[in-house]
């Protein structure tokens, strides 16, 4: 199920960054696999029209899953190294404090940090995770919206402009 948030090509001049949260599947494809789904993503990042906020939580568990077999040999065929993704994960995510619990549960309770963060911010919440996109409509009531990609598109900037 993709599940697309359009944004428009350009943003409005003095407009604030957009918080984004980014769960550890979607930072391997912007960190280590040039995922072309993630290039809205990186594009926004640069431009400084998103902010990625992360908790030390988050981090930890991105660095435990770079220490996975089938990972450490996805980066090697990259020609990175944990060190590396690590660094770009640093240089690109500001960490903020841990976010209190919301009153939707995920499925999953590894992915709940994701979502309690996302509600905290009303930020955008970049998941490919079927147990976080299948609560999209409830994240809806607490202003955060959930994403599998990020699309930039020209047609809505025109109409904006």
């Amino acid at each position: 199920m993709q599940v697309e948030l359009h944004l428009p090509a350009e943003g409005v001049v003095g407009e604030p960054a957009r918080p984004v949260v980014v769960d550890t599947n979607v930072a391997l494809d912007l960190l280590i696999f040039s995922d072309p789904r993630t290039a809205p993503l990186r594009t926004l990042l640069v431009q400084g029209r998103l902010d990625w906020i992360a908790t030390q939580v988050m981090r930890d568990e991105l660095e435990r899953v770079l220490a996975y077999p089938h990972i450490v040999s996805r980066m090697d065929f990259y020609r990175v190294d944990a060190a590396q993704v690590l660094a770009a994960f640093d240089a690109q995510a500001r960490l903020v404090d841990i976010a209190p619990r919301v009153v939707y549960v995920c499925k999953d309770a590894d992915d709940q940090k994701f979502i309690d963060l996302a509600a905290a911010h009303r930020a955008i919440l970049l998941s490919k995770d079927k147990a976080v996109i299948c609560m999209r409509k409830r994240l809806l009531n607490l202003d955060a919206q959930v994403a599998t990609a990020l699309v930039l598109d020209e047609s809505l900037a025109a109409e904006l402009a």
